[in-house]
């Protein structure tokens, strides 16, 4: 496991956790940070930069959900990565559910960081994963 200044440690899970997630999504100052993985789903916080985007993307076999904690952003979903036949613009409170095998991509549409929380089940990146910008993910990934 990564050892993350930002919260004491990488990933809290698979062990009983309790916090509020909304307060530690807006204290995480990477692109991706998994706050807590367990077996059967893991929850990540996610920060994208202003006219950032997580980048058009497919889980084949995890549903994915993502709430908006701080921000205005642009999500677009589809079976076409390139021609996305569902768009919409979310803020603050909307949650965005993502199905296994859907290409989906959130772009940050306002002028403050974009904070997102992201469920996965199953999990999709390793325990303690930390991506601090989208290009070291990209790397990883």
């Amino acid at each position: 496991m990564k050892f993350d200044s930002f919260t004491g440690q990488a990933d809290y899970g698979p062990n009983p956790y309790v916090v509020h997630v909304g307060q530690m999504a807006m204290r995480n100052p990477n692109f991706r940070t998994a706050l807590w993985t367990g077996e059967y789903m893991q929850m990540t916080l996610m920060n994208i930069p202003v006219r950032g985007e997580i980048g058009s993307e497919i889980h084949e076999d995890t549903d994915q959900m993502v709430r908006v904690e701080q921000g205005i952003g642009l999500v677009t979903m589809g079976a076409d990565k390139d021609n996305p036949d569902f768009k919409q613009r979310v803020m603050q409170g909307d949650t965005i559910f993502v199905p296994a095998g859907t290409w989906h991509n959130i772009v940050n549409a306002g002028r403050i960081p974009l904070r997102l929380t992201s469920t996965y089940a199953p999990p999709h990146h390793p325990r303690g994963t930390i991506h601090r910008t989208k290009e070291e993910a990209q790397k990883e990934e």
